[in-house]
C-alpha cells in the first residue's frame, strides 16, 4: 500500500480506536438497546422532561455508534479497492481511493472531536473569564490581545459574544474581562483554553525595543441551564456594588450599578455591569456565580472518576498551557499536546479548532506529551 495511503488508514484507526474507547462501545451499545426500549415504552411519554432527556441520549449514542460504524466500513472497502487497483495496475483507481481515504481521514478526525463533546454541559453556552497577570501594560494589552482572540474565534463559528464584565487598563489593554459565548456546543470546545497563556514579543510600549514575556489567565465554565438546581446561601455571599465603567475608563452609568459577588467558602469572585440596572446586574452576576460552583462540581466529578483533565488539574500562575511568541520567530505551542503553528497572527485572529481538538482528545486518551518549552 502507498505510504500515503498507509498514512490515512492510520489516522482514520487512531480517530475509530479513540471514539470507541471514549464511547466504551460494548458499554454504549448496550445502553442504546435499553434506551430504544425505553422509548417503545408509553409510560415514559407521561414525562415529557425524562423523555426528552432519554431522546437526548438515544441520539447522541446512535449517532456516535452509527458514524464510526460508517467510517470503519468505509476504510474497509476503500482498502479493499486500493489493493485491488494496485493488483490490477489501475493507477486513475488507485489515486481516486487514495483520495477518498484522505477525505475519509479528515471526516474521522470532525466525527472523533463531535463524539468527544458529549459532556453534561458540552452543549451549554460558556462564560470565558481573562485576566492580566503581573507585569502592568505589557500583561494588560495581552490580555486585550486574547479577548479579541476568543471573540473572533466565536465568530468564526457564528456564535454569539456579549461583554458581561470589563476593566479596562491604566494606558492600554485590559486588567479583566468576561465573555459570554453563545453557541451549539460552545464550553464543549472552548474548555480545553482553561490555564496560563504566555506571550512572548518585543514590546511595543518598550523604548528600548526589548523582548518581553508577559502572562495572562483564562477560565472557562459554562452557563447553568435554569433546570439545574445549585444552592446558593446567601449568607455566604459578599456582595459589592461600584460604578460601572467602560474602555477609556468613560463611565457608562453615574449610579452604582455594577456589582461583585464573593461566594466566601470558595473565594469564587464574579461581577457584572453590562447592564444599566442593578438588580439586572446582580441577577447576572448570580448566574455567573452558580455557573463557577457548577463547574468546580464538574471537575470535582471528573477527578473522582480518575478522568485526564491535564488542562484544569492545577490552573495557576505557574500552570501554563500555551506559549505564543512573536519575535524573534513565530510559533505556537501547545505545552499539553505538542500542537505548534506557525502563524500566530492566524491563531491570534481566532484559529484555534486544532489546539482545541487536541486537547480534548487527550483527555480521553490519557496519552502524556512531554514538550519542551519555548523560550
Amino acid at each position: 500500500m502507498r505510504a500515503e495511503a498507509q498514512s490515512h488508514v492510520d489516522q482514520i484507526n487512531q480517530a475509530v480506536a479513540l471514539l470507541r474507547r471514549f464511547l466504551d462501545w460494548d458499554r454504549a451499545v448496550k445502553r442504546l438497546e435499553d434506551l430504544n426500549a425505553k422509548v417503545e415504552d408509553q409510560a415514559l411519554w407521561n414525562d415529557p422532561k425524562a423523555a426528552q432527556e432519554v431522546m437526548r441520549e438515544r441520539r447522541r449514542l446512535e449517532e456516535a455508534i452509527n458514524a464510526t460504524k460508517s467510517i470503519e466500513r468505509e476504510r474497509d472497502d476503500t482498502v479493499e479497492l486500493l489493493e485491488m487497483a494496485e493488483e490490477e495496475g489501475d493507477t486513475a483507481l488507485a489515486d481516486e481511493a487514495v483520495i477518498s481515504l484522505g477525505e475519509l481521514a479528515a471526516r474521522a478526525e470532525t466525527d472523533k472531536v463531535a463524539a468527544l463533546l458529549a459532556g453534561e454541559a458540552d452543549a451549554n453556552d460558556t462564560y470565558i473569564e481573562i485576566n492580566a497577570g503581573a507585569g502592568g501594560t505589557e500583561s494588560q494589552d495581552w490580555a486585550e490581545m486574547l479577548q479579541r482572540m476568543y471573540t473572533r474565534w466565536a465568530e468564526r463559528h457564528k456564535m454569539k459574544v456579549e461583554l458581561v464584565d470589563y476593566h479596562g487598563g491604566e494606558q492600554a489593554g485590559i486588567k479583566s474581562a468576561t465573555l459570554m459565548i453563545k453557541g451549539e456546543n460552545a464550553y464543549g470546545y472552548a474548555k480545553t483554553e482553561s490555564g496560563v497563556h504566555r506571550l512572548v514579543r518585543i514590546s511595543p510600549y518598550d523604548s528600548n525595543a526589548r523582548r518581553h514575556t508577559s502572562f495572562s489567565s483564562v477560565w472557562v465554565y459554562p452557563v447553568v441551564d435554569d433546570d439545574i438546581d445549585i444552592e446558593v446561601n446567601e449568607s455566604e455571599l459578599r456582595i459589592d456594588t461600584y460604578r460601572a465603567s467602560g474602555a477609556g475608563g468613560q463611565h457608562v452609568n453615574t449610579t452604582d450599578s455594577a456589582v461583585r459577588i464573593t461566594h466566601i467558602p470558595t473565594g469564587i469572585v464574579v461581577a457584572c455591569q453590562n447592564q444599566r440596572s442593578q438588580h439586572k446586574n446582580r441577577a447576572e452576576a448570580m448566574k455567573q456565580l452558580k455557573a463557577r460552583l457548577y463547574e468546580a462540581e464538574l471537575q470535582k466529578r471528573e477527578a473522582e472518576a480518575s478522568a485526564v483533565n491535564a488542562s484544569k488539574t492545577d490552573i495557576g500562575w505557574g500552570h501554563q498551557i500555551r506559549s505564543y511568541v512573536l519575535q524573534p520567530y513565530q510559533l505556537v505551542k501547545d505545552l499539553r499536546t505538542g500542537v505548534t503553528s506557525t502563524a500566530p497572527g492566524d491563531v491570534l485572529d481566532g484559529d484555534l479548532d486544532r489546539f482545541m481538538a487536541a486537547a480534548l482528545s487527550q483527555r480521553v486518551s490519557g496519552e502524556k506529551v512531554v514538550v519542551e518549552d519555548i523560550d
